[in-house]
Parts: C-alpha cells; sequence; structure tokens
C-alpha cells in the first residue's frame, strides 16, 4: 500500500463547480481501482492524497499530471504505508475558496499564504496535518464533498 501527496496551480482560478466535477470523476474512476484519498482546493492551488497499491497510485497520478486544469504539479511525499488514512473515501474533497472566512484566515495564520490563498505545505506531514484540521474544524457543507 502507497501515500502520494502533491500538490498544483490551477491553470485558471477555481470554483466549487469545478471542484465538484473534479471529485464526481475522481469518485468514479477511483472506486474502479480500489483508490482513497482526499483533495483540497484553493482558487488557485490544488492539494491531493491519493492511496492504494503501487500500480494504482501510479497509473492515477499519471492520468492527474496530465489534466490541464494545473500546472507545476509536484510531489510532496511518496510512501510505502501499512494502512490508509482515507479508507472510507474514494475520494473526498473541500474547497478552501473564500480567504475572507474564518476557516481559511485560521489556516493561513497556521499554514501560510500564497497568491492570496491557504498555502499547501511541500512537506508530507504537514499537508495531512492541515487535511485533519479541516476535519476536526466545522467546514460548510457547501465547501466539501
Amino acid at each position: 500500500m502507497y501515500r502520494l501527496i502533491y500538490r498544483s496551480r490551477a491553470t485558471s482560478p477555481l470554483d466549487w463547480p469545478v471542484i465538484e466535477a473534479i471529485l464526481h470523476a475522481a469518485d468514479n474512476n477511483n472506486r474502479s481501482h480500489e483508490i482513497t484519498g482526499f483533495l483540497l482546493a484553493s482558487r488557485s492551488h490544488f492539494m491531493q492524497v491519493i492511496e492504494g497499491r503501487y500500480e494504482d497510485v501510479n497509473r492515477t497520478f499519471m492520468r492527474i499530471v496530465r489534466d490541464p486544469r494545473h500546472t507545476d504539479v509536484e510531489i510532496v511525499g511518496f510512501d510505502m504505508i501499512s494502512g490508509r488514512l482515507f479508507g472510507g473515501w474514494s475520494m473526498r474533497g473541500i474547497g478552501v475558496l473564500d480567504t475572507n472566512s474564518d476557516i481559511a484566515r485560521q489556516l493561513m495564520e497556521k499554514y501560510g499564504s500564497e497568491e492570496g490563498g491557504v498555502r499547501f505545505p511541500r512537506e508530507p506531514w504537514l499537508a495531512l496535518a492541515m487535511i485533519f484540521d479541516l476535519n476536526a474544524i466545522e467546514v460548510p457543507a457547501a465547501w466539501r464533498r
């Protein structure tokens, strides 16, 4: 079992309908390949965690890299794992899109800001910490799927 974490820059400003479409497509693709994970998006960046068998994670990541909705893809972490952190989710996601919100402000205070939004970490442990912080905060339903 493997976990890959990457971050990337969106090629155009993101909004919830775009993120929701990505989550829907990922959910369908991931179920058939036993991939689980989490997608976090701001107006300008993505960060995603993908878990599964090596071949499936690699194949999924190679498909993601070719997606024209983003560029500057950086692998934050790629590790062998003993178990899934996101086992119940073929793909879950949260959009941190409103930089004036209390949640976005809290995240920017803790993790920094980038291009007016939340900075997604380049360290695997911080990336996972951010996701767990979001799960501990009451995130509005309009931000998650």
